[in-house]
């Protein structure tokens, strides 16, 4: 009987039914997809790339360094203030890495802007290069962290980096000008389209580069190991 009806059933399907049964698999293979893409973008897991040359990063409208620009090897982040994950690379590898490596003179860091989660990953960015102006560049970056609450729900609206600004006591008049005049938008989607042509089109990832120039990336919000790995053959 069980086989019978199932069978009867069979016959019973439209050419309209499998078209509809068809559709939703098309969309789940579609979102699986996705989902895979932007698992690339955002992995926790453990991702070292030796396998190709990116050649010369332009960092030159990056953040100021931070740490010795003689030292011997040069960590550029690849970051978006509205991600999580960047999040939590800052506080959770960060300090280890300027602890142990960047106060010791043997690792700088760069930062480099990719503003591509949402509008106010723009403006925070653009935000950063407003405090740099006054030379509170890492402080205010530090500050956009700390605050980060998600993305584009208003932690980093105009007003709340305005607000930012003036508790870090930075001159309110040149700030807010800097910020409302979009001085340093086109600044940040340079830097965005830099880490684009390297081949980067989501964030958290990290090219370590050493004195003979040396690369390996690291992608995700990886723990200190991961980097202590890469960069101490390279010293």
């Amino acid at each position: 009987m069980g086989k019978k009806r199932t069978k009867n059933t069979s016959r019973m399907t439209s050419k309209k039914g499998k078209t509809n049964f068809i559709f939703p698999i098309i969309i789940a293979i579609v979102a699986v997809s996705s989902i895979a893409f932007l698992a690339m973008s955002f992995t926790d897991d453990s991702s070292i790339d030796t396998s190709k040359q990116y050649g010369t990063v332009d960092t030159s409208l990056g953040s100021p360094i931070l740490g010795s620009s003689d030292a011997p090897v040069t960590i550029i982040e690849f970051g978006d203030y509205q991600c999580p994950h960047c999040k939590k690379w800052f506080f959770d590898t960060k300090p280890i890495i300027v602890e142990n490596l960047i106060d010791a003179g043997k690792v700088n860091l760069q930062f480099l802007d990719i503003a591509v989660l949402g509008k106010d990953s723009l403006s925070a960015s653009a935000a950063t290069y407003c405090a740099e102006d006054q030379e509170k560049y890492w402080e205010y970056h530090s500050t956009l962290y700390s605050n980060q609450l998600g993305v584009d729900n208003g932690w980093a609206n105009t007003a709340n980096l305005k607000k930012y600004a003036s508790n870090l006591g930075l001159d309110m008049d040149l700030f807010a000008n800097c910020l409302d005049s979009g001085k340093y938008l086109q600044r940040v989607l340079k830097n965005t389209d830099v880490s684009h042509n390297v081949g980067f089109s989501g964030v958290t990832a990290f090219m370590i580069i050493g004195p003979n120039n040396q690369q390996d990336l690291i992608i995700g919000a990886q723990p200190y190991e991961v980097f202590k790995k890469v960069i101490e053959p390279m010293f």
